[in-house]
């Protein structure tokens, strides 16, 4: 694949996550799935940190879409601080029982089930 080709892509998904970023991650955790996106219990306070963080993050990535060579550092924090926070994520979920269904994708479970499964 030429170099134009590759950062023609990387725009692309730029732009994707950086939407998702700005306009999905509200729906996703109050309306969509909260329950795989959202804290139990609720913590608005930490959710609405969440969300100011990751739409700042989409706006300086739809930015750094425009001309992705200008913003390499702003790309690679946002790679490398994903992959931390799903590492750390991992590290809870398989040293905390109660985040065990996190190791799935934070697939939901029927109150039942999760009651027999941890019977």
């Amino acid at each position: 694949m030429t170099k134009e080709k590759r950062l023609k892509w990387l725009g692309i998904a730029l732009r994707i996550v950086g939407l998702f970023c700005l306009f999905g991650l509200y729906p996703m955790m109050m309306w969509v799935w909260p329950s795989g996106w959202a804290w139990e219990p609720r913590q608005p306070e930490y959710e609405q940190m969440i969300m100011g963080i990751n739409a700042t993050l989409g706006a300086s990535l739809l930015i750094a879409a425009r001309n992705p060579l200008a913003h390499v550092s702003l790309i690679w924090i946002g790679i490398c601080s994903s992959i931390v926070h799903g590492g750390i994520m991992l590290v809870q979920a398989i040293v905390d029982v109660k985040e065990r269904d996190n190791l799935l994708g934070d697939i939901p479970k029927p109150t039942s089930l999760r009651e027999a499964a941890q019977a």
